[in-house]
């Protein structure tokens, strides 16, 4: 085994009930109250995430809204607000990465550091994950749980000790083999509730039981198994995965009751091309294929597409979503959206010296507009279809 001191470094932070954090730090009035973020309790969702004292009443993340509102009729029930979070988010992970280029964010509130090489420049990761949770707090007015390990298992593991507000590290496989020995065998990366149920057959309950029947455990789950017993080891090979530009981007809508009106739908395809549209230019790309998801009423998806040449105009990306929505089944739908595939920062066209100069006016009207958008918001400017639209949508039970 490796010594203590060249073992890597791995930092994990996860902020605390981030949405819910978020609107508590602005607005204080909702501070020490059952807050709970997602749908609605007269719409069809489930629970985004909810604050502290909700979770006192059984309420957890991917809850269903009605069960969550069965446990807490008294909460406070609030929709997302995806771009205030956006926001927080690009902030909080603005102060992870001044300690490394290696990261990897799973989510807007939750990331791993790989600090191996670079730990000796701040005195530590220790030192490093202190200074985290420090300038969180300074600089943004949130909390979050940093746990130190030698891998990402470890490191997980250790965010997760002493939440809320925590700071835990975990830096050899022995303390890790100590900590989790009494535990579920859920507690090992990748043991879920299926896998746990295999388990017991065994008659394994925790993870010290694992280390007792190694042999059983790969009789029964084979190489799933060995990959089991390494983990409970405290062996987790994962290298982080430094981010990479989407090879696509989408959006999608879900209703809460399902739509039977074509037209309708059509309509929530004009804003969702829009908005599609704003986020592609805003990182100056182009798409090549466009495609529509669907889901039915009764849970059946499907998806249509279409390969030609690069746009990244929302008329362009409407008719097409629109011409792909005729095609299809004309069944109740739950949910539909679009996804923009092929990017390229390049549109790539073969144009007439007449097409030409047209493209040039539309590029710089679209530049303008752009520009527009960033400084003012993107609803800065609406077309007469995309007002139609909306106020449709708003009308809509």
């Amino acid at each position: 085994m490796e010594s203590h001191e060249k073992l890597p470094r791995i930092v994990h932070i996860d902020m605390d009930a981030f949405f819910a954090a978020v609107e508590i730090r602005d607005n204080p009035d909702l501070a020490g109250k059952p807050l709970i973020i997602g749908a609605l309790p007269t719409q069809r969702g489930v629970v985004a995430t909810c604050s502290y004292e909700a979770r006192t009443y059984g309420v957890r993340s991917a809850m269903s809204i009605k069960e969550a509102y069965r446990r807490c009729p008294h909460g406070i029930y609030m929709s997302p607000n995806g771009h205030k979070y956006t926001q927080a988010s690009r902030q909080i992970q603005k102060i992870w990465t001044d300690y490394t280029d290696l990261y990897e964010f799973i989510s807007l509130d939750e990331g791993f550091l790989d600090v191996t090489g670079s730990a000796h420049l701040f005195g530590g990761a220790t030192v490093i994950g202190h200074e985290i949770k420090h300038r969180v707090r300074i600089e943004t007015g949130l909390t979050c749980s940093v746990g130190i390990g030698y891998s990402m298992m470890s490191a997980k593991l250790a965010s997760e000790e002493k939440k809320p507000d925590g700071f835990f590290e975990i830096l050899t496989p022995k303390a890790l083999q100590e900590l989790i020995i009494d535990r579920s065998p859920r507690v090992i990366y990748g043991v879920g509730a299926k896998t746990a149920e295999e388990l017991q057959k065994l008659g394994i309950k925790t993870v010290g039981d694992i280390y007792a029947n190694r042999q059983g455990i790969i009789s029964l789950l084979g190489n799933n198994g060995r990959h089991i017993l390494d983990l409970a080891d405290g062996i987790d090979t994962r290298k982080i995965t430094p981010y990479t530009e989407p090879k696509s981007m989408g959006r999608e809508h879900t209703f809460q009751q399902d739509i039977t009106d074509f037209d309708y739908l059509k309509d929530v395809l004009l804003l969702i091309a829009q908005r599609l549209s704003y986020d592609i230019r805003l990182k100056g790309l182009y798409c090549h294929t466009i495609t529509v998801k669907i889901t039915y009423y009764n849970m059946k998806q499907i998806t249509r597409a279409k390969t030609g040449i690069a746009t990244n105009k929302a008329g362009e990306i409407y008719k097409t979503a629109a011409a792909l929505l005729d095609k299809v089944e004309k069944q109740p739908i739950r949910l539909i959206g679009i996804s923009l595939g092929n990017l390229a920062e390049t549109p790539e066209l073969q144009l007439t010296l007449f097409d030409h100069e047209n493209s040039e006016e539309e590029d710089r009207l679209g530049s303008a507009l752009l520009e527009l958008q960033k400084k003012h918001g993107r609803g800065i400017i609406k077309t007469g279809s995309q007002l139609r639209a909306e106020k449709r949508i708003e009308d809509a039970p």
